[in-house]
């Protein structure tokens, strides 16, 4: 039953998370954290922070790690196959009509529709993931966080390898909170 639910649950973020992995992040926390109660606002948050630093995909990453977390190895291969089955329908299905149509003005609309809603739900899942919904006031952030997402701002801005922030976050992340307990 578990694996049926978890199946439907990822068809559903699958068919519904338009932009990619980052705009489906409140989809995804919508529905595992709220929804089925499957993980605490806290689990969500390092399963986000580990999908984001493994190479691939943060929803496929995150739908295996959750799928995983819920029901095993069986688990995670339900959650990845069903969070992939709709893009890969779709895609199948589609690509033929857009390649024939990709001239016209109506298409050509629709797609630049599309930009302001990805950062509205990109936006979205940010705001879910400083300020829960469960009620539990459960969220990752604190001043350190704060300050690590304004370091990481700032270096963007002065164009820093994203890589170098991420492993640089990544050493400051556990010295402040593994070593020094804060």
């Amino acid at each position: 039953m578990i694996y049926l639910q978890l199946f439907l649950s990822y068809l559903k973020i699958g068919f519904f998370g338009f932009g990619g992995g980052y705009a489906m992040l409140s989809l995804i926390q919508n529905e595992i954290v709220e929804q089925r109660g499957w993980l605490t606002a806290t689990q969500f948050a390092d399963i986000v922070a580990v999908s984001q630093i493994t190479p691939g995909p943060i929803a496929i990453n995150s739908a295996t790690y959750i799928g995983y977390t819920i029901g095993g190895v069986f688990g995670s291969v339900v959650a990845t196959f069903a969070v992939c089955l709709p893009s890969l329908t779709l895609m199948l299905f589609l690509t033929r009509f857009f390649l024939r149509h990709r001239e016209n003005r109506y298409i050509q609309m629709v797609m630049k529709a599309v930009g302001p809603i990805v950062v509205g739900m990109i936006a979205s899942a940010a705001l879910l993931m400083i300020h829960p919904r469960t009620g539990a006031n459960e969220n990752f952030t604190d001043v350190w966080s704060w300050l690590l997402f304004a370091a990481c701002l700032i270096g963007s801005y002065r164009k820093v390898n994203p890589i170098l922030m991420i492993v640089a976050s990544a050493a400051i992340g556990i010295i402040i909170y593994a070593f020094l307990g804060l």
